[in-house]
């Protein structure tokens, strides 16, 4: 998955790339570091 560190915060769905199914994208950014990142299963 990549992440844009440009946006502080961001929440999107992606779909799996092996399974298809949805899957919540929540991350944080502060200038160019990655500080929090979490993926979960949609069902």
């Amino acid at each position: 998955m990549l992440v844009d560190p440009s946006v502080p915060a961001q929440t999107y769905v992606e779909d799996c790339e092996v399974c298809c199914h949805p899957i919540e994208v929540t991350a944080e950014a502060d200038g160019e570091a990655v500080t929090s990142f979490r993926a979960e299963q949609l069902e």
